[in-house]
């Protein structure tokens, strides 16, 4: 989780020979856009915040408001406190004034295990954050905290992960549970004896005594009192450093990640819970990736009633390419994926949203001219294509720019991401509505 090792890096030369190839007889490729059915983009103005700034999370609140997290790095040198931790909320239109949530030093903050905040029906507001723990080089835990009061205080923070191991713990997804309890889900390195996710190995079956190496999947619930319940192991062997995601079916929680084997297959996994008990995990797609590292580039899904879409990465057959699949059953079962786009330029970093509109799509490219923010609109059951196009055209390179964002709100798609000018990251926006 901290050592990143990146597929481009370990198949550079492979990749810069690819060329877009044909799908497999089991995916489809993105229908024509149907020009009628357009979204019109606009800048959207985000509250006014200090540079630099990144890490941002936008997500949609029960009441229908968005709600923005980001990370300011203060200077060192200037006696300034290294990272602070704050949120604004959207809503009619119009942001409110930026809260902070949580400042401190002692922080482990990358560009891609980020902080999160959610919120649950009765109000409150949840965020979390990794924070250094031992004086092992790569040992941190992930601490939570709750607003309620919209925002405006916060509790001290509680240790989700109680091992009490000098080893990584991260890459949270976060989701309502009831009216007034959150769940999370974190990679837990308690197994891995430190060293960097590079030094991780071994697997255990489910049940059987764990093997030095192994990261996990881990979950647990908060009360309002950030007391702790259902505690479980969901995953005895998964990838190091890729991000988790969570959103909430008509029939529980949806979690998606990278899943690894020990013959180093890292497929995106699936994971549901009927509200009493978690079902045993499945395979999205079988894109049998072989990979020996950890590729950074998790999942994402977004859900809408009983239907979700999950985008992900892979680079099965030393070719990147983003696809997007859709599951009617809450993630039991997915359909055959729509491959958005394949070739040597690919990134991934990708996100998704789903309403009974459309499903949209993020994703990022890179090549000799830059960056480039993507996304694509589809029908909801994928069965056609809407719209793609460029988000944006960025000006920083590499891992500084960070993983972007969608939250659809009010019948339009709202997107943020991180950009790099002068040696700086700061937070932009986009929002698209549909055309008259």
């Amino acid at each position: 989780m901290t050592r990143f090792t990146c597929p481009v890096w370990l198949l550079a030369a492979t990749l810069a020979a690819c060329s877009p190839t044909p799908p497999p007889q089991d995916e489809s490729v993105a229908a024509a856009a149907a020009p009628a059915s357009m979204a019109t983009s606009a800048a959207w103005a985000l509250p006014a915040m200090a540079t630099p700034a990144a890490q941002p999370d936008l997500v949609r609140a029960p009441d229908g408001s968005l709600l923005l997290s980001w990370v300011e790095h203060g200077d060192a040198a200037r006696g300034e406190v290294a990272h602070t931790l704050k949120f604004a909320r959207f809503a009619n239109g119009a942001w409110s004034e930026p809260h902070e949530i949580a400042r401190g030093g002692d922080w482990f903050v990358n560009w891609a295990d980020t902080p999160h905040i959610a919120a649950t029906p009765d109000g409150a507001l949840w965020a979390h954050w990794l924070r250094k723990g031992a004086q092992a080089k790569y040992a941190y835990d992930v601490v939570l905290a709750r607003s309620g009061d919209g925002g405006a205080s916060w509790s001290e923070p509680v240790a989700v992960n109680t091992d009490g191991t000098p080893t990584e713990h991260g890459f949270v997804s976060l989701w309502p549970v009831g009216e007034d309890r959150i769940g999370l889900a974190w990679l837990d390195g308690r197994n891995t004896g430190g060293g960097g996710h590079s030094a991780h190995g071994g697997h255990a079956a489910g049940g059987a005594k764990h093997e030095p190496g192994a990261m996990t999947l881990r979950t647990a619930v908060f009360d309002a009192s950030l007391k702790r319940t259902d505690e479980h192991e969901l995953d005895a062997m998964t990838c190091d450093c890729c991000q988790t995601d969570a959103a909430l079916t008509a029939r529980g929680p949806l979690l998606v990640y990278r899943g690894r084997t020990p013959t180093e297959v890292r497929d995106i996994h699936a994971i549901r819970s009927d509200g009493t008990q978690w079902q045993p995990t499945t395979r999205v797609h079988a894109d049998d990736w072989t990979m020996p590292a950890c590729p950074v580039n998790g999942p994402a899904v977004a859900t809408h009633g009983g239907d979700a879409t999950v985008a992900w990465y892979t680079a099965a057959g030393d070719t990147p390419t983003v696809k997007f699949a859709r599951s009617v059953d809450a993630g039991a079962t997915f359909a055959a994926p729509v491959v958005l786009e394949r070739g040597a330029a690919v990134q991934g970093r990708v996100d998704t949203a789903l309403d009974e509109q459309a499903a949209w799509a993020l994703w990022m490219d890179e090549d000799g001219n830059g960056q480039t923010l993507r996304f694509a609109r589809f029908a909801p059951d994928l069965s056609r294509e809407l719209q793609r196009g460029v988000v944006a055209k960025l000006q920083g390179k590499g891992r500084g720019t960070g993983m972007p964002k969608i939250a659809l709100a009010g019948g339009e798609a709202y997107v943020v991401w991180t950009d790099v000018v002068d040696g700086k990251p700061g937070l932009h926006g986009a929002r698209y509505a549909a055309a008259p």
